[in-house]
């Protein structure tokens, strides 16, 4: 995954390399328009889409530049360029296009391999444009990918008020909307947002919009022995409907069995599902997650929490859904109190930064998830990805980052019931900031 996820950064940053300023006066056949700064581009090679950012500088004939980290060496004149991006002592790719009517366009060779690019200048906010956005969803889709029209395009800054339907497609007011399988409601198109940055997402509202939850009846048999599991009966007749009291926020069940007839939980909103299209032409079902996200079924993925996920199409392309009132470690059952959700956000985007897997935080703590076929790996990912956190963020060498980390860490058993498992690793803001802020 890391080896094709690195190709794509090529792929990205040598599109970049395309990038002139086109001036809005006519090209005259003696002289080029100043293509100087910033665009955004895509290419398709073999049948493949991509896209990404490009910086030109403009010397004479002389174009030097990047393109997502790569060196962009190149000629323009008379309104026709040629530019290649390189990686060390070799050019990744070469680029030919022309500039007509402010765009870029022309043909890309990509490691021996033909393809077609275009580039404009990135979208600007209008005047007009709204800053909250009142979004009623109509369709919910069961897959997280790149090949689904968005919903609504939105702009950084941007805040979106919505809802989405439960796990098995049932909204607030108790009409079916879509099939099971956790539907999401999206996706969201956030202007300027290319492969390489990074989309944030602030969670500003998680609500609960109805008032009853379904949960399953069985652990799941990836947390028990295999001598223990052939032993369990079903219970029979167990009804496992909730009631949600929203007023003094708790849930019971709807009809208990005389030893939790006094059962109770606290409410805790939270959203199972969150993340963008994958890269390229891949799709996952609605039940799985990985670097772009998913199914991540952390029970502190709720109000007050902001998101960071990696951008690997054009757009980002954001989905959420799948609401819980309440979930223990691990979503234990395969089922957590499902239900139906109100939701506000905000979205940003950091520019020409690229986490590698989801990362967040909230008020008291810094997390990193970890997704992988095993605890194991999940932990090792979780750990790794903190560690670079701090190594960049704080300055801290290996001695302090083992000092800090093996005094203070903590680790959460997110998910275990998916495809993929889930580990996120966390520490508390308290302890970081004790930290010699000089050394940051």
């Amino acid at each position: 995954m890391q080896k094709r996820f690195a190709v794509l950064l090529v792929i990205f940053a040598l599109s970049h390399a395309t990038v002139l300023k086109a001036s809005d006066q006519e090209v005259q056949p003696s002289q080029s328009a100043d293509i100087s700064g910033h665009w955004v581009f895509s290419a398709v090679v073999l049948g493949e889409p991509v896209g990404g950012r490009l910086i030109f500088k403009v010397d004479g004939e002389k174009l030097t530049g990047t393109g997502d980290g790569l060196s962009l060496f190149g000629k323009l004149q008379e309104g026709k360029l040629e530019f290649g991006l390189w990686a060390q002592t070799r050019p990744v790719a070469t680029f030919k296009g022309t500039i007509e009517n402010g765009k870029l366009s022309g043909t890309v060779t990509l490691r021996g391999q033909p393809g077609t690019w275009t580039a404009q200048r990135p979208s600007t906010r209008p005047p007009d444009a709204p800053l909250f956005h009142n979004f009623e969803p109509k369709q919910f889709h069961r897959v997280f990918s790149g090949a689904i029209d968005p919903v609504l395009k939105i702009y950084p800054g941007d805040t979106i008020h919505t809802w989405s339907v439960d796990a098995g497609g049932i909204d607030h007011e108790s009409a079916r909307r879509s099939m099971g399988g956790n539907p999401q409601t999206g996706p969201f198109y956030v202007e300027g947002a290319v492969p390489g940055d990074t989309l944030v997402v602030h969670l500003k509202r998680v609500r609960l919009n109805r008032d009853y939850a379904i949960s399953g009846s069985s652990i799941t048999g990836r947390a028990l022995t295999p001598s223990y599991l052939q032993t369990i009966k079903n219970a029979p007749n167990f009804d496992s409907k909730w009631k949600l009291d929203r007023e003094r926020g708790v849930a019971m069940l709807a009809n208990p069995t005389e030893k939790l007839k006094n059962y109770s939980v606290p409410l805790r909103p939270m959203l199972g599902c969150i993340g963008v299209a994958p890269q390229g032409r891949q799709a996952f079902g609605t039940g799985d997650l990985g670097p772009y996200g998913g199914n991540l079924d952390y029970n502190e993925v709720r109000e007050g929490t902001t998101l960071y996920l990696p951008v690997f199409q054009p757009g980002a392309l954001l989905f959420m859904g799948d609401g819980h009132a309440a979930q223990g470690d691990g979503e234990l059952t395969g089922d957590a109190l499902e239900t139906s959700m109100e939701i506000e956000f905000t979205v940003d985007v950091i520019q020409g930064k690229m986490v590698r897997e989801p990362q967040a935080e909230n008020d008291e703590y810094l997390m990193v998830f970890g997704i992988a076929g095993s605890l194991h790996e999940a932990l090792q990912s979780a750990t790794t990805g903190l560690v670079q956190w701090l190594e960049r963020d704080y300055k801290l060498n290996s001695a302090e980052l083992a000092v800090v980390l093996g005094t203070s860490i903590r680790y959460d058993v997110a998910e275990i019931v998916d495809p993929h498992l889930n580990v996120v690793a966390k520490i508390r803001k308290s302890v970081l900031a004790e930290l010699n802020k000089e050394s940051k």
